[in-house]
């Protein structure tokens, strides 16, 4: 690969390493803040499980998202990538858990409007619609899912030290599975603004053939894999503590909560299936992770009253969600005019 396309793939590097150091926070930030599961556990789960969601089934979110706009030239992929991260990064300096999803958005738009493509405005209502109703799913799959937990919880009347295994085991079970849709769904979000510009060709090894994509996918889930070990704590206890005071159970409830949602909108197997029924499909589209857990935390806080819900940490986390994707746009924009006015390089064609 030209050293060129390396150094504009950096930028999807750096949003690979805001999303390890943001997003992975809500698959275990639960089972980290109730002490049920240890950091450097939770980290090493993560960082196995997204590289292996992104390589397998990455692709399917990735489509969804190209359609928004195609970002035809890797400067500007590399400009839209670095205004993503660097949006993410000065809110997860923040300590917030906010949306990937929406700061790549929002760095595509910027693209569209510098460059004076079309947004697809099909496109961009399906994944928007995803901010309002992916953490309302989040919520509902966790209200149902507490009274099922509970009630068979309350039938099996399992001994006190036997229920800690039991939960301990199925939150890291919860954050396999949760780590495998995050890096199914939103590593999309990491490098899909480089598929239609990718620096990779098809590459055989031992008779194994990986595409450009998934080779894309697999550099953008080791770049994660770097942002879970090196700087995902504080976002993890903001999840797992600040919002609302989850117990193991409610903790497990959580997880697999959010990881049914992420899953939800990245499997392609799932889609066809749909299909072949006559059923209605979800969109492939990469939805907010961090929406839908907080979502699925609210869930669970009304299932038991809605009480002790910390309404300042909330306002604060929406507050964050609102300004993402607007921060995105406008510094995608500046940053494309600097690239191509300063810097003379194409950022579209």
């Amino acid at each position: 690969m030209p050293f060129a396309g390396l150094f504009f793939l950096t930028s999807g590097l750096y949003m690979g390493w805001s999303l390890g150091a943001n997003d992975a926070a809500n698959i275990f930030g639960t089972a980290v803040g109730t002490r049920m599961v240890s950091f450097r556990t939770a980290a090493i789960i993560s960082a196995i499980f997204i590289t292996a969601g992104a390589v397998i089934s990455g692709a399917g979110a990735a489509k969804g998202l190209g359609a928004l706009g195609a970002v035809n030239a890797l400067p500007g992929s590399f400009v839209v990538s670095a205004a993503a991260a660097t949006t993410v990064m000065l809110m997860t300096r923040a300590g917030l858990p906010v949306s990937t999803t929406q700061a790549i958005v929002g760095a595509i738009v910027g693209w569209n409007l510098f460059s004076g493509y079309p947004t697809d405005q099909e496109a961009l209502t399906r994944i928007v619609g995803t901010w309002i109703y992916g953490p309302i799913l989040g919520a509902a799959i966790a209200f149902a899912l507490f009274f099922v937990v509970r009630f068979a919880l309350n039938r099996l009347n399992i001994h006190l030290i036997r229920l800690d295994k039991y939960t301990r085991t199925a939150l890291i079970l919860a954050g396999v599975f949760g780590s495998y849709s995050l890096g199914a769904n939103n590593m999309a979000n990491v490098v899909g603004v480089f598929v239609p510009a990718s620096p990779f060709i098809d590459l055989s090894v031992l008779g194994v053939t990986l595409t450009g994509t998934q080779q894309l996918f697999l550099v953008g889930g080791l770049a994660t894999a770097v942002g879970v070990v090196t700087y995902s704590r504080r976002v993890m206890m903001t999840v797992g503590s600040a919002l609302f005071k989850l117990s193991p159970v409610t903790a497990f409830v959580v997880i697999a909560a959010t990881a049914t949602v992420l899953f939800l909108f990245a499997s392609e197997g799932l889609e066809a299936w749909l299909q072949g029924m006559g059923l209605p499909s979800l969109p492939l589209v990469p939805v907010s992770q961090s929406q839908a857990a907080v979502g699925a935390i609210i869930g669970v806080s009304l299932a038991k009253g809605g009480k002790n819900l910390n309404l300042t940490v909330l306002r604060n986390i929406v507050m964050g969600w609102v300004a993402t994707p607007t921060s995105a746009a406008l510094l995608s924009y500046v940053a494309l005019f600097f690239m191509q006015n300063v810097f003379m390089q194409q950022v579209y064609v």
